[in-house]
């Protein structure tokens, strides 16, 4: 949202800061308990309502983290149709536990991944069910004060850093800027390039981080799409290739350009984050994808909408259309000192 938006939401916003203070304070008189588990719990978030890109930031850390330790996440499952405690499997779908559940588990499906929307009873059921556990991701938990993390990461986006952001509804914070201060790491996400020392100092002054914070930077690394039901058949990008691109994350533009320079044609389909497609929408797109008589074209998607374009198999089977999914990583800046600083702060972790 641009300035003058907020301007003239300003009274809203300042009434939902009220309401978000009243609910921390809770938490700093006393008169509500965060809860300290005996085991490292990392606690990965961030200000605004999305858009950051968290899934990969977990995806890189079961990665960097399960050569040394059992690994579990719990994550509160937006936007599924179910409640309570769900331990996952790789027969769950979107409805019964959110999309990006799905898509870290069918990646990583030895590593235990619980929906819960109360972090603070999540935890103790997940290592119930798992006692090999030895250190616990929170999925988007910068918010759930009733959980103390051992350490807390904060994500906040290169082109949309919450410095420059407001409070909702008129702009996409979901808490005053000022809760930064509760992080240990902040990660610049979705960086176009490697920064300098001048651009880390500058950087540093801009989101007004504490000496003991530290801050590192990320980018986005594309990989080859893949067949959603048959993830060992890949694609390559060719000039001669007509993208037919569906949609439905908190920023497509980065997949876009990206996308764009590299095939001859691509023709968008772009929802709002975490859209449920249905039957009619999608028909839509097949009819036009029908239409286009050479064959050199493709249905892609990203790796979170194909977990909700799966419920829709058998129409593309039906027309006997594959979907490509495009994948995603991280690519850390300063990562030889970035793992370090994980598995130091593991080390020293004490109840």
């Amino acid at each position: 949202m641009n300035k003058v938006t907020a301007f003239f939401l300003a009274p809203f916003s300042f009434l939902y800061g009220i309401g978000v203070s009243f609910y921390q304070s809770l938490f700093q008189s006393g008169l509500l308990k965060s809860i300290k588990f005996n085991i490292p719990v990392i606690s990965i978030g961030n200000l605004s309502v999305g858009g950051t890109g968290k899934s990969p930031h977990i995806e890189y850390l079961i990665r960097l983290l399960e050569a040394y330790m059992p690994v579990g996440v719990l994550s509160r499952g937006y936007k599924r149709k179910t409640v309570g405690h769900i331990l996952l499997n790789l027969s769950h779908t979107v409805e019964d536990v959110g999309d990006e559940p799905v898509q870290i588990k069918r990646k990583f499906p030895h590593v235990p991944f619980a929906v819960n929307k109360n972090r603070s009873t999540g935890i103790p059921k997940l290592l119930s069910q798992h006692p090999e556990i030895k250190v616990i991701l929170l999925d988007d938990a910068f918010q759930h004060l009733e959980v103390t993390p051992s350490l807390s990461i904060l994500l906040t986006e290169y082109a949309h850093p919450y410095s420059e952001d407001y409070l909702l509804p008129g702009g996409r914070l979901r808490e005053w800027r000022y809760g930064a201060r509760r992080a240990d790491i902040v990660i610049v996400t979705k960086c176009p390039h490697s920064p300098t020392p001048d651009e880390e100092f500058i950087w540093r002054k801009k989101l007004r981080l504490q000496e003991r914070q530290q801050l590192f930077f990320t980018g986005i690394k594309y990989l080859q799409p893949y067949n959603i039901f048959n993830r060992e058949q890949v694609y390559l990008l060719n000039p001669s290739l007509h993208i037919f691109l569906i949609s439905a994350i908190a920023q497509s533009d980065y997949l876009t350009d990206f996308i764009r320079p590299q095939v001859g044609a691509l023709t968008e389909f772009i929802y709002e984050d975490h859209h449920y497609f249905d039957e009619v929408e999608l028909n839509v797109i097949i009819q036009k994808y029908i239409a286009i008589s050479h064959s050199n074209k493709m249905i892609l998607t990203t790796e979170k909408d194909a977990t909700r374009l799966m419920l829709h198999s058998s129409l593309f089977e039906k027309h006997q259309i594959v979907i490509y999914a495009m994948p995603i990583e991280i690519d850390c800046f300063d990562k030889i000192r970035f793992d370090s600083w994980i598995k130091n702060n593991l080390l020293a972790f004490k109840v």
